[in-house]
């Protein structure tokens, strides 16, 4: 199969390289299937986890954490972006030829539109091409927003996420407007670098995804780190100057300037499904722009899946895999498979230390009427963790939520090194019905991190009577 072609019929067309469609597409390839991906960026093989969004970011992380007291800041945030762009790159290349080197798979890049409900247009580089397909895969994933801030929008100043990692100058000073896991993120790791780093964020607090005790210890660290913080922070304009940017914001009624050479909005992400044409094939979406899906991943036309974060579901890539397993399950399988099976999926933040969460905050158990009781103790404290003071980092606090009445853990937090391998522990425990007392009493490697349970889950240090 090849792009010369003006019309390809095939068994299975998807729209978008990411996670969930190229895992669907190099299935139903190796059974035979005719499957056509198109791809609109030659820079996106792979979807946004290899090329803009986990596998650079978290190389970024690892880079900064690395630099040297004499090192020079610029020269080694530039080197540092030139090693993770080589990493992105052969991470692409695999992604591209795994599939296009399959006889039944024909990678396209382009740009689809539907003319019908099972045909699409591709404009490309050949020229434009028309694909039908009997099944069709959306799964084109998100794009940044840029909230409409008078100035912002327009400014020389302001970037993605995606266009701030493939910079090569350092900027000076940084400014973040939200104050998400993702913001927190670029936070930390451009402080490392050397940048000033300011976080603007609206609500009364960062890590709102996490429980106050929690989020307090989390800020502390970036704030021992030199990030500046400001929440409760209103941006009202963009100003741009010469050679940087006005940040203006309103806090506790009085207004605020803030100076800054890049200004990242990171305040979320969007479904990408413009330019789709999904009205011509008759495809709903919602509100948000998402494609409307039910819990087996169906659209509105039967013969249609979603997956990935365009279906508006939780924008992480293991999310996305989980899904290529419902639709194949749809495709091949008994089709009991659904979004209403995911119990207890975890999620980190890869600060420095991570924090990765699962389940119920306490607020969130409690509310939930449950009667909790709650095992927590900072890192430092934790005699059973030689691990954190080997690798020189005692930052950090664990904290499980826990019924009172069953024993069942309900949720947890974890603040600490090597938190992001630990979390999956806690959510295999949660998924099986494993108690607190067992996750407490077992039996772990040494000298690790995971150990640390023995000693944070026998300590109740509050519990409701």
């Amino acid at each position: 199969m090849g792009t010369t072609d003006r019309s390809l019929s095939a068994d299975l067309l998807v729209i978008g390289f990411g996670k969930g469609g190229k895992t669907v597409a190099g299935t139903m390839g190796r059974l035979g299937q005719r499957v056509v991906l198109v791809e609109r960026s030659e820079r996106m093989y792979g979807g946004t986890c290899p090329n803009v969004g986990c596998v650079p970011t978290k190389a970024l992380v690892h880079h900064s954490r690395k630099r040297r007291a004499e090192d020079v800041p610029q020269e080694w945030y530039e080197r540092s972006v030139g090693e993770v762009q080589a990493l992105t790159k052969l991470f692409r290349g695999g992604n591209y030829d795994g599939l296009n080197d399959m006889d039944t798979v024909a990678v396209i890049t382009g740009t689809a539109a539907f003319t019908d409900p099972h045909t699409v247009s591709i404009e490309s580089g050949d020229g434009r091409l028309t694909v039908t397909a009997e099944t069709i895969l959306i799964n084109t994933g998100s794009e940044p927003i840029v909230l409409d801030i008078p100035g912002l929008r327009a400014s020389q100043y302001t970037v993605t996420s995606t266009e701030l990692i493939d910079m090569t100058i350092l900027p000076g000073q940084l400014a973040i407007l939200g104050g998400e896991y993702f913001s927190m993120e670029f936070a930390s790791i451009y402080g490392q670098f050397g940048s000033q780093v300011t976080v603007l964020e609206a609500a009364p607090k960062v890590f709102g995804l996490v429980d106050d005790d929690v989020a307090a210890v989390a800020e502390g660290i970036l704030v021992d780190e030199g990030i500046e913080i400001v929440v409760g922070a209103n941006v009202t304009e963009v100003r741009d100057g010469e050679s940087s940017a006005t940040v203006v914001y309103e806090k506790d009624g009085r207004q605020h300037t803030l100076e800054a050479d890049e200004i990242l909005a990171a305040t979320g992400r969007a479904p990408a499904t413009g330019g789709l044409a999904l009205d011509t094939a008759g495809v709903r979406t919602t509100e948000r722009g998402a494609v409307e899906v039910d819990e087996q991943l169906r659209t509105s036309q039967p013969h249609f899946f979603a997956l990935g974060d365009v279906n508006g579901g939780p924008q992480f890539t293991y999310i996305s895999l989980d899904d290529s397993r419902i639709v194949l399950d749809q495709l091949l399988g008994e089709g009991k498979r659904s979004t209403a099976d995911r119990v207890a999926i975890p999620h980190a933040g890869f600060f420095t230390p991570p924090l990765a969460t699962v389940g119920l905050t306490e607020a969130q158990a409690r509310a939930a009427g449950h009667r909790v009781k709650i095992a927590s103790q900072p890192v430092a404290e934790i005699t059973a963790m030689p691990r954190a003071y080997i690798v020189e980092d005692t930052r950090g606090v664990m904290k499980f939520v826990i019924d009172a009445e069953t024993d069942e853990i309900l949720g947890a937090a974890l603040l600490s090194v090597e938190a992001q391998e630990m979390i999956d522990t806690v959510a295999l425990a949660m998924r099986h019905g494993i108690k607190a007392a067992e996750l407490r009493d077992a039996v772990y490697n040494h000298p690790t991190s995971t150990e640390a349970f023995n000693d944070v889950l026998a300590t109740i240090v509050r519990a409701d009577t």
